[in-house]
Parts: structure tokens; C-alpha cells; sequence
């Protein structure tokens, strides 16, 4: 039979920290060059004749808006970094929005 520690041992349970921000800096140029890559990936992928290859550029793109939006929130926060970095990210899903709404 297995040994349980009694309850006045235990660790007292820990406050919840959600009031907690971490103060990581600003956003990467990392992150904003790797962003702007991925669409380069994406959309040198739906410029392929294969459906399959076009169905993943597509799926990629599609996924890289919500991601991107968030840096962007996250950037406006903690700081962009790079402007420049972020405004080749800004113009990569400006450019992905208007293929598919136009």
C-alpha cells in the first residue's frame, strides 16, 4: 500500500497569477522576419499547379493570419522591436488578405 503525506504536510496551494505580466521585451526581429517567411512558403505554395501542394499554401496562409494578428497585439504592447521587420510582416498579410478577398 502506498504512503500518502497527511494534510498538514501538503504545500499550501499557490495564489493564482493571473494579475501576472511577464516582462519579456519587445517583440523578436525574429519573429517578424520568420512570419514573413512563412507567407513567402505559403505563397510560393499556392502558386504550384498540384492541388494538394496549392490545398497546403492555402492552409498555411489561412494559419498564419491569427498568429500574425497576435504578434501584432503582442508587438503594440511590449514594443515592435524592428518597425521594419514588423512593416515586411504588415505588408506579407496585407498582400495574403487581398489575394483572398479580391
Amino acid at each position: 500500500m502506498s504512503h500518502v503525506a497527511p494534510t498538514s504536510h501538503r504545500r499550501p496551494a499557490r495564489a493564482s497569477h493571473r494579475g501576472h505580466r511577464s516582462s519579456d521585451g519587445s517583440v523578436q526581429i525574429t519573429s517578424w522576419l520568420g512570419l514573413t517567411f512563412a507567407y513567402l512558403v505559403g505563397w510560393l505554395l499556392t502558386w504550384q499547379s498540384h492541388v494538394g501542394v496549392h490545398a497546403a499554401g492555402v492552409t498555411l496562409l489561412v494559419m498564419l493570419v491569427p498568429i500574425t494578428i497576435g504578434t501584432f497585439v503582442a508587438g503594440f504592447k511590449q514594443g515592435l522591436g524592428s518597425w521594419k521587420a514588423a512593416l515586411t510582416t504588415a505588408l506579407a498579410i496585407a498582400f495574403t488578405l487581398l489575394k483572398f478577398f479580391f
